[in-house]
This record gives structure tokens, sequence and C-alpha cells, in this order.
């Protein structure tokens, strides 16, 4: 099977190469029968790699351990379930994901029959190809997942500890979705620059793709969160470390091109922005693949080695240098339509909203480049911890929070004082009184109240919008709230699906503020029968216990909880020794809810177990993080779900009679 595995690879090679000359042939010579092959071309190279990939699902589920991968991350007594996730365990397997999911996108992209995309299709699906036989020859040559071991082991390594979560089945290929979407309007926009065409067919052809894409990364990074909370034993969910800002920083410039493109649509401005930002976001989307999986950065996320990290730089470098190149040659094509005419205008709050964000996203990088900089230059690696990056992101945040709010209460082009004044005299006393609420109730953090009062003033302008919707619908229809409520917004899902995505960032906001700067702490050392308190919550502990799981051991304890006396149950904090790993793993124990999470970690033990070390937090309105990433799924899938073709026209009331005084002429 695994040599049915690596043949399909190099067949991929020599498939793509085919449908690249036919495609371009067909381009060149206006041959659909050259087109037509390239197409099926591409439909065998997204058959091949499924093979490859089945092929390697295979040999994990089997435990054949004469292939080098599978022996290192996977073992006889690895549960089924981890068996399928070690597949993108490490650098092989994970590229061979890329690569399955690129040649699906690939086929996706070729077969697109929109008639607006009928020039834009050869070429989008020509630079698709280039990057699929990028990674064909990567897999083939360099990061070999089917490469042999002689001799064969009789058991393996068995799957990394940190990896053996249910999360780990999610969030890497949500995020590997993500990655791998933003090469489909990448795609289209060199199609488009190729052709000098400067109108917005491109970003209209891949607006659902790059939602699609958009939602998935999202998924990927807050299960990546998630995932982190609850498997690396510290307490927080976000460490600013480099794999998790390479995945932050394409999502950060793929909003920005979300928000920009919409001035592109409305006014025909942007057009030069919206392209560096799509060339950007996919650069940025290769140089995540390339921190992961090349080893050029310590991780606690990453995996592999150097070995490609030459070839992935070079092949970085080529992507920005033609994409700047083609660039380049279009701009007299790529100026504005339109110009600013207001700084109070919808299309200024979107400038600003793009400037904050890509500048959030050029900090993220510079904090995440500097190590390997400062190595390069001085010898020396220095460390870029979360001060640094939370002293630009959090200000920024909040900012961008509050012009989520403004856009949608500014009109397009200008807005009058008289329309300022109108809009935002209830979310700003609202906001207010907020404030001077919570500050009354204790709360004296002056960056909490700020961010607490900005999602209010954000959840309150979108409130508004909704309501003055529903009344005007029902004034012109006649329709019980409910109904207006519903027709309004499916009539218009993208517009209402943003709304709620903006809403879930604010129940996120809340999350992050609330864990940020309430969070307690307590670390103690105790013996069998003695407590420990933080904040309400008692804690007993009882003694420490051992025992089997599987072929594993886990050192545990149950800790008696109570909470104003009140008693809530049992935490059962372990370490788990794994046999083929030489430090144990940390399985924490919370009890979660939407006020906070009481956070238990099983730190340390003296022999017998007396005294235990325990390191215990309470982090306030956690839960938030979650709940918002649901909201944001329901959010994009709204705005993403196709409205029907055939709108049934409103029905309006009709207007009531004028009524004539008695015995008036």
């Amino acid at each position: 099977m695994a040599d049915i595995g690596y043949i399909s690879l190099v067949l991929g090679i020599f498939v793509a190469l085919y449908a690249l000359a036919a495609a371009i042939l067909g381009i060149r010579n206006r041959d659909n029968r050259l087109l037509g092959s390239a197409r099926g071309a591409v439909v065998a190279l997204a058959f091949l790699t499924t093979v490859a990939s089945v092929a390697l699902f295979y040999l994990f589920w089997v435990s054949d351990f004469s292939v080098r991968y599978v022996a290192e991350n996977s073992s006889r007594g690895l549960p089924a379930l981890y068996k399928i996730s070690a597949f993108w365990a490490g650098q092989p397997g994970s590229l061979l994901l890329w690569e399955w999911f690129l040649a699906f996108f690939t086929a996706g992209v070729a077969f697109t029959s929109r008639r607006e995309a009928k020039d834009m299709v050869p070429y989008a699906t020509v630079v698709m190809l280039m990057v699929n036989l990028f990674f064909l020859v990567i897999l083939s040559f360099f990061s070999n997942p089917f490469a042999r071991l002689f001799p064969a082991a009789y058991d393996g390594n068995g799957l990394n500890p940190l990896l053996q979560n249910p999360g780990m089945i999610i969030h890497p290929i949500t995020l590997y979705v993500g990655y791998v979407g933003f090469t489909v309007p990448y795609a289209f926009a060199i199609a488009a620059l190729i052709l000098n065409r400067s109108d917005d067919a491109w970003i209209k052809l891949t607006r659902r793709w790059t939602l699609f894409t958009w939602l998935f990364l999202s998924i990927g990074i807050i299960y990546g969160a998630q995932w982190a909370y609850v498997e690396l034993g510290w307490g927080g969910y976000w460490a600013w470390d480099p794999v998790e800002n390479a995945s932050l920083l394409p999502w950060l410039t793929g909003t920005a091109f979300f928000h920009s493109v919409m001035i592109q649509e409305k006014r025909g401005m942007l057009k030069l922005w919206n392209i560096n930002l799509i060339i950007a976001t996919f650069a940025l989307s290769i140089f995540g693949t390339l921190l992961t999986r090349s080893g050029v950065l310590a991780s606690v996320h990453a995996f592999g080695d150097s070995r490609i990290g030459s070839l992935f730089i070079g092949f970085l470098a080529v992507i920005i240098v033609v994409s700047l190149a083609l660039v380049y040659r279009r701009l007299d094509t790529l100026r504005s339509e339109n110009k600013f005419q207001s700084y109070l205008s919808r299309e200024s709050s979107f400038l600003f909203n793009n400037l904050l964000l890509v500048g959030i996203a050029f900090a993220v990088f510079w904090g995440t480049v500097f190590p390997l900089i400062s190595e390069a230059v001085r010898g020396v690696k220095v460390t870029v911890g979360p001060p640094f990056f939370n002293q630009i992101t959090i200000p920024f945040g909040i900012a961008l929070m509050l012009l989520i709010g403004v856009c949608p209460l500014i009109a397009w082009r200008k807005s009058s004082v008289d329309n300022l004044r109108v809009n935002f005299l209830y979310p700003f006393v609202t906001s207010v009184v907020f404030m001077v609420a919570a500050y009354l109730l204790g709360i004296k953090h002056i960056l909490s109240l700020v961010a607490f009062a900005t999602v209010v003033f954000v959840a309150t302008t979108i409130l508004l919008e909704v309501f003055r919707g529903v009344r005007v619908r029902r004034k012109m229809t006649g329709e019980n709230p409910l109904v207006a409520l519903v027709r309004l917004t499916t009539r218009n899902r993208r517009r209402y699906g943003g709304y709620l995505v903006h809403l879930a960032m604010v129940i996120m906001v809340i999350g992050f503020t609330g864990m940020g700067a309430f969070q307690q702490e307590v670390t103690r050392s105790v013996k069998p029968g003695e407590t420990i308190t933080i904040g309400s919550y008692t804690l007993t502990y009882p003694g420490l216990y051992e025992q089997p799981q599987g072929e594993n051991t886990a050192v545990y304890t149950d800790l008696a909880v109570t909470k104003d006396g009140k008693p809530l149950g049992i935490l059962r904090p372990e370490k788990v020794y794994h046999p083929n790993h030489e430090e144990p793993s940390t399985e924490v124990a919370i009890k979660g809810g939407l006020k906070e999470d009481l956070f238990v970690i099983l730190a340390a033990w003296d022999k017998g177990g007396i005294p235990a070390t325990f390191k215990i937090l309470l982090n306030p309105l956690v839960a938030w993080i979650w709940l918002g990433e649901y909201v944001l799924i329901i959010g994009t899938l709204f705005a993403f779900w196709p409205e029907r073709s055939r709108v049934r026209q409103m029905q309006y009331k009709p207007a009531p009679a004028p009524e004539f005084a008695q015995g008036g002429r």
C-alpha cells in the first residue's frame, strides 16, 4: 500500500504537468479540446491525491511500521480515533493533507461554469496547478510520507501526547482548509491581472470561496485556542506562539479584504489595495505553512525539520515577485474610479478598518520573525513575548471594535451632522451609562471599562439597525414583527449575516476582556486533608492515586469542590505517563460556566504525593469566547447560504383612501 501511495504522488506530478501544458496551450490557441483535456487531468490529479491519502490512512489503521512516518507517529496501542489524526501529526502527512485539499479546490475552479468566469477560469486553473506542482514535488522527493523504515519496527513511537485530544481532529483540518482555500481568490486575482480586467468580476466570482475559506480559518483558530486551553496545562488559550501568530496573519488580512471589496463593488475604489491584500493573504498562508512544517521557528505547535525551509522560502519569494510584477504592469488600470468625499463616510470607516487590521497584522508579523532576523544579524535569538503583542493588539482591537459599531451608522459618500447625531445618540448614551454603572459596581480597570463600553456600543448599533429595518418593513407590509424580521434578514443575507458575525466578535471580546483583566491564580502545596481557597471556591485534597489507562499510567487526585459552602462535585486533574515519552502530559480539570471557569492543574508532587502542588486559576467569562465562535459560524453560514433566485415581491399595505369633508366641493 505504501508503494501505491508513493506511485500516486509521482504520477500526480506528471498529470499536473500535463494539465498545466494543456491549459497553457489551450489558452494560447483558444482550443476548447485542450482546455477540456486539462480539466480531465485536474480530476485525475484529485483522484491520485485521494488514492495517496487513503493509502496513508490505511497504513496507520493497520499499524504498518515498515513505513517511517507511521512508526514515528503511531503505535499498536494507540486508540483508533488518534490513528486517524496521526495522518497529519507530522510534516509529510500534513503536507499531503494540504495537497489533497488543494487538488479538489483546483477541480472546483476548473469546472466553474459561471458565464462571467469563462475567460478567467483557465488562467486561475494554471495558477493553482503551479501551486499543486510545488507541493507534489516536496512530497515526492523531500518529505515523503511513504518512505520505508529498514528494518521495520515492531511497534511505533506513538502519537505525541499533546496531540491526543479530540480537538486535534477538527483544528488541523479546518485550519488547512482555511490556508488552502485562499489559493482560489488569489488565482482569480492573478487571472484578472493577466487579462487586464480591472472590474470587480473576480471579486464576485470568489466571494463565496473567500467566505467559505475565512469561516474554516476562523474555526481552526478558535479550536486551536480551545485545544491549547484544555491540553497545554498553563491556564490560557493564546500565548502568541509563532505558529498561533502564523494562523492569525492571513485571517487578519483576509478580514480586511472582505471589508474593502465592498468599497470596490459599491464605489469602484481600492482596486489596487484589494489586489495587494489578496496577494498578501495567500502569501501569509504559505508563510504559515512554512512556519508550522519547516521547523524554522521553535514552537509547541510546529513539527518538521528545516530541510524544506529553503524551498518554501524560495516559493514564497516567487509568489511575491511575480504577483507584484503583474500588479506593477497593470497600475494604470487599477486606479480608483472615485475619490473619498469625506472622512465622515462609510468608505472612510472601511478604510480605517483595513488600516487597523493590516497594522495589527504587520505588528504580529514583525514580532514573529524578529527572532529569526536577530539571530541572522547578531547571532543572538531574541524572544518576543506576549507584552509586545498585547501592547499593540489590545488598543488596536478596541479601536477596531468601535469602527464595527460606527460603520453601519454612517452614510456612503458623506454623512451630515444631523445624521450622526440621530444615529449615534442611543448607542453613545447606552455605552456611557454602562461604563459609569460598571465603575460604580467596582470595575476599576480602565482598559477593561473601555473595552466593555465599546462592545455595548457595538451591540446597541447592531440591534438598532435590525430594529429599524423591521419597523420600516412593518410599515410597508403590515407583517407581524417575527415575519418581518425573518423576511428582512433572508432577503439580505450578506448584510445581516455580517451583523451576526459582528455580534459574535462582541461576544468573544467580552470573553477576551474578562479573562485578561480579572483572572485569579493560586499556586499551593498541600497535604492530604488540607484545602485551597480561590475566590468563593474551596478545594479539598484527599491524596494522590495511580491507575493504568491502556498502555499509559495516570497519576491523579479527586478534589472535592465547594462554592460558598455548597458542594459542587469532584474535579480530577491528572498527569499521564506515556511509555515512549519521557515527560508526562497534563490533563487539567475544568468546572466551567458562563460566568467563570475553575481551572485546576496538578503541577508536581513529592514522593508518595505528600505534599502535592496545584496551580488553580479562576478564569472569568472565558466560555463567552467559545460561545462567540458558534455565533460566528451561524452568522457566516447565514451570509454564505444562497438566496432564492426568484424573490417574492414584497406586498405593501395599500395607502388609505383620501377622505373628503361632507358638503365640500
